[in-house]
């Protein structure tokens, strides 16, 4: 084989494994996001004390489904 067909052959390897490695981790990233979210309620629940308000089971609710409706628009 000639040096312009190793050439090629490690290119388009490179080329391949980079859209291979950027899929395998974009579906391994949503996954990880999906199954460990990353606030949760008790969380939220303390931002709101340390901001100086109560934090009532409405407001609650109404934030965390704000905040779940906003990690579906991503995708």
């Amino acid at each position: 084989m000639s040096t312009g067909v190793w050439i090629l052959i490690v290119i388009i390897a490179l080329v391949l494994g980079l859209v291979g490695g950027f899929f395998g981790a974009r579906k391994y990233m949503e996954s990880y996001l999906q199954k460990n979210p990353p606030i949760n309620e008790q969380m939220l629940r303390q931002m709101m004390l340390q901001m100086g308000q109560k934090p009532s089971e409405k407001k609650l609710n109404q934030m965390m489904t704000a905040m779940k409706s906003g990690y579906g628009k991503k995708k």
